[in-house]
């Protein structure tokens, strides 16, 4: 028998990405499955655009609480054995929902599983390509025994996710980790977790430099700092793996070389170093970039995979700091770590 499935989509003002959204899920080829909209405080069209796409929408909420809550809300009133979160800026596939319920129902031992955006993201423009290029690029090389788990576009368990009290909405109020914190909750529970390289989405949203390092460090960096603090480990895989650390290192060892070259010749020799070092550890990510966009692409997307570098590495020793001084939450607005309670169902109305 083949097991129903819940799409939930979380929405705050989705506007136009949200309509295309839901006219690419109607094109579903497997049955049986529901839409779950979780409309969450939104201020536009978001109702509307829900109503003509005929799905059961959760409406109603007196503020935004966040894709954390909204997704444990539209988890709630799921009839689906297994719950299917989508982002509402991607685009699935006809075949997506059918893939991810033959992922399930193939592995009986298998709790959850998620995917990757595809290389072909929308947004023309070069910050939103290399951001996506490297999303997928990381995802398809990442172990398929995973130890995270991701909500663009991923599925789980229904008594699962509900018997571990969902996401974290007490923890995360914001787009954060809560998909990565439910991951090492599921990984520490001895649940399997699948990074299913086939599934993939296409992602619509433009990103901007201002909004990269606003998610990047208040948003994924810091938070995913004190995760890892507080034992949830830091695992060799996708973003963690030992190459990224390690580019890190020499990242901000081109700094020093940098600071350096006021002061004596040799700086440039370090400096020539350093950068081919950075240019030979990540060599099979700039093949790649080079195979699907150019070498000029290539060359462009240099100077920005390396500021994430920084970044991230600033970041982390900030967190450290922030962490080890009790100011995390003061600074960040990030709440101590707790064992998410069970959750509770606001006052909302289910079209």
């Amino acid at each position: 028998m083949k097991p129903m499935i819940s799409v939930i989509i979380p929405v705050h003002n989705g506007g136009v990405l949200f309509d295309s959204c839901l006219t690419a899920l109607q094109q579903t080829l497997y049955q049986p499955w529901e839409c779950i909209v979780v409309e969450d405080g939104s201020t536009d069209n978001t109702v509307d655009i829900a109503y003509k796409h005929g799905v059961r929408l959760v409406s109603g909420l007196k503020r935004r609480l966040g894709p954390a809550q909204a997704r444990n809300i539209g988890a709630q009133v799921a009839k689906g054995d297994i719950l299917f979160f989508v982002d509402a800026d991607v685009l699935v596939q006809p075949g997506t929902v059918g893939h991810v319920a033959a992922t399930m129902q193939a592995n009986p031992g298998l709790t959850a599983c998620f995917g990757s955006y595809d290389d072909q993201p929308l947004a023309p423009n070069f910050l939103s390509q290399y951001r996506n290029l490297l999303h997928h690029y990381m995802h398809q090389r990442g172990n398929i025994e995973a130890s995270t788990f991701w909500s663009g576009c991923g599925a789980i368990r229904r008594l699962v996710f509900l018997a571990l009290g969902g996401f974290n909405e007490h923890l995360y109020e914001r787009p954060s980790i809560e998909d990565i914190e439910l991951g090492y909750r599921l990984h520490a529970a001895g649940h399997r977790v699948q990074l299913e390289k086939l599934l993939q989405v296409k992602h619509m949203k433009r990103w901007t430099p201002r909004q990269m390092l606003i998610t990047d460090v208040r948003d994924r960096a810091l938070p995913w700092t004190r995760l890892i603090l507080q034992g949830g480990g830091a695992p060799n895989d996708l973003n963690l793996n030992f190459s990224q650390r390690l580019s890190t290192a020499v990242a901000f060892g081109t700094l020093f070389g940098l600071l350096l070259l006021p002061f004596t010749g040799w700086a440039w020799l370090l400096l020539c170093l350093l950068v081919l070092l950075l240019v030979w550890l990540n060599r099979s990510f700039y093949q790649f970039l080079w195979q699907k966009r150019g070498l000029r692409f290539t060359l462009m997307a240099l100077p920005w995979h390396w500021l994430y570098f920084i970044y991230s590495g600033a970041s982390f020793v900030a967190g450290l700091v922030l962490f080890r001084m009790g100011w995390m939450e003061r600074v960040v607005g990030i709440r101590p770590l707790i064992t998410p309670p069970p959750v509770s169902q606001p006052q909302t109305t289910l079209e």
